[in-house]
């Protein structure tokens, strides 16, 4: 994982070198689907000025991508017709850190993921009460937490972004980095 790691941070380093030559505030990348569990690389995909998606879960990110690519709302600024790529839309997701990649491989599908942060995150509801509410197995989102919580070191460092929903990561949830910290909440 630490050489695939290298990747994102290299590509950081020529887009930042690009930014600071030309001037533009360059963006992340991470939702908030993937800044949850982990999935975004301090110093590669994490660096940035501003994160227009980190409050977006990836179910919505595709969702918003559908319908752009059918709308144009009136006085915006683009294209008409299609802006993202089909594929970007429709093939499974990755980091594309290695060849044959995808996040599947060791987190469950987005649909299903989404639906266990929002119960775990935006909720605040304990392993078991979001087991129950989502269906998904006690052991699958006692899993998820776990990525959530060791994750917090990693959005603590992130840059600032839209909120959108009705808790966000930074000054609406925080949880302690150090000494052990665990919720303490029932399984």
């Amino acid at each position: 994982m630490a050489e695939e790691n290298i990747q994102a941070r290299l590509r950081m380093v020529a887009l930042m070198a690009l930014s600071n030559k030309f001037g533009p505030m360059l963006l992340t990348t991470g939702n908030k689907s993937e800044m949850s569990v982990g999935y975004a690389t301090l110093y590669g995909d994490m660096s940035g000025g501003y994160n227009v998606l980190k409050d977006a879960y990836k179910t919505t990110v595709f969702a918003l991508s559908r319908w752009r690519n059918h709308n144009r709302p009136e006085g915006a600024l683009g294209p008409e017709g299609p802006v993202m790529p089909a594929n970007v839309i429709t093939k499974p997701p990755t980091a594309e850190l290695r060849p044959g990649q995808k996040d599947e491989d060791s987190l469950p599908p987005y649909s299903d993921l989404d639906r266990i942060l929002e119960a775990l995150v935006d909720k605040e509801m304990s392993v078991r009460e979001t087991a129950a509410a989502t269906g998904e197995p006690e052991e699958l989102v006692a899993k998820m937490e776990q990525l959530v919580l060791r994750a917090e070191y990693k959005r603590r460092q992130a840059p600032p972004g839209v909120k959108i929903g009705v808790r966000n990561f930074g000054r609406d949830r925080r949880y302690p980095i150090s000494n052990f910290f665990h919720t303490g909440l029932p399984k």
